[in-house]
């Protein structure tokens, strides 16, 4: 019998309303008191840096990110500097990986894969490049992946370019690797694919590859319909 994992489908985001209800499902799922979860949104237009990234890789000043409408947050999800934006999928799974698999290469080649399957619905042949954490369309990347696990929980994810705003990407070495350009299934299928249908292959393929039953559920339902932001310092506004 597959095990079962809550599907919580959400709209745009702001990033630390997100961020938050990240921390609060992690630790609800370390005391028991929810099972896994898996999140699908977008966010409004931000900008985060990993714990181990450099903010030299944002090319503009603040100043100029604010007059965007851009924020800025320094996270603790492994990787460099990422964008996020209305377009682009966001997928963040907390998951016990205690009864999953312990192991953190197979967590995250397992996202890739869901990535990879999912793009494949839509005619993209995607892969892996060695060395490399993410997922490729040729030479160029179409989904980041930036993970944190505490005490075998995961949080944080992936995002797939869907239709964003690619000159955001303008803003930023992406990931932090000089030389490498993004891509989004906009620019290589023609036209921008339903997001809906995007969402649905993801979640599917991630049903799939993890060997689970999703199980659409609310807010309400986990008793965090009312949850607001906790306070938190941004890098910039």
């Amino acid at each position: 019998m597959s095990k079962s994992v809550s599907l919580l489908n959400l709209g745009i985001e702001p990033y630390q309303r997100a961020w938050d209800l990240q921390h609060r499902l992690v630790a609800l799922r370390r005391e028991g008191k929810v099972g896994d979860v898996f999140i699908l949104l977008e966010h409004t237009p931000v900008l985060t840096i990993g714990r181990q990234g450099n903010e030299s890789n944002i090319l503009v000043s603040p100043a100029f990110l604010a007059e965007q409408g851009v924020e800025v947050y320094r996270v603790e999800r492994g990787g460099d500097v990422t964008y996020h934006g209305p377009g682009q999928l966001v997928g963040y799974p907390i998951l016990d990986l205690g009864g999953h698999h312990k192991d953190v290469r197979w967590y995250v080649r397992s996202l890739e894969e869901v990535l990879i399957r999912s793009l494949a619905e839509f005619g993209i042949e995607a892969s892996r490049v060695e060395g490399s954490v993410g997922v490729w369309a040729g030479d160029k990347k179409i989904a980041a992946i930036g993970a944190r696990i505490e005490h075998w929980i995961t949080y944080h994810g992936f995002a797939l370019n869907v239709a964003p705003n690619m000159k955001h990407w303008q803003l930023i070495v992406p990931c932090g690797i000089e030389g490498k350009d993004v891509v989004s299934m906009e620019q290589i299928l023609g036209h921008a694919p339903d997001m809906q249908a995007v969402r649905q292959a993801v979640a599917n393929h991630f049903g799939e590859v993890f060997g689970v039953e999703l199980q659409e559920i609310s807010l309400d339902d986990l008793g965090l319909a009312q949850f607001s932001p906790e306070q938190v310092t941004l890098v910039s506004q």
